[in-house]
């Protein structure tokens, strides 16, 4: 890593709650779908890296959080604005139905994508007829 790139992600990870004080945040549209095993929710972060990322989980809340170059984006000469600028922060309650210990997340072409294990008690199981 550059020392450059390593200076910014250094000064983003140690202002994540400055920024949470001082800059704006906006939801970011989000899909959430089920499959057999588990949920999977998709966000859009367009104009985050994936170094600017943050996935907690506290008590029975996901987090998701993505950085954009805030100073950058309030700062420029809009001749057309159509998006809110602000970084993105949402908030999610999980079920009892979700294996909290087995959460992975993944950030791919702009969109984060969080996999949800569901317990084993939920699953559908066929049963044996004898």
């Amino acid at each position: 890593m550059t020392d450059k790139k390593e200076a910014i992600i250094l000064k983003d990870i140690k202002s994540w709650e400055e920024a949470l004080e001082k800059e704006s945040w906006v939801a970011p549209p989000v899909d959430v779908y089920e499959s057999e095993d588990e949920f999977v929710l998709v966000a859009n972060l367009p104009g985050v890296d994936k170094y600017n990322v943050k996935v907690k989980l506290e008590e029975d809340n996901l987090i998701l959080m993505g950085r954009i170059d805030y100073e950058s984006a309030v700062n420029r000469n809009y001749i057309l604005k159509e998006t809110e600028t602000g970084n993105y922060y949402r908030k999610f309650h999980l079920s009892e139905n979700v294996d909290s210990g087995r959460i992975e997340a993944r950030f791919e072409n702009g969109q984060l994508i969080v996999n949800l294990p569901k317990h084993e008690k939920i699953k559908p199981k066929d049963i044996q007829i004898k």
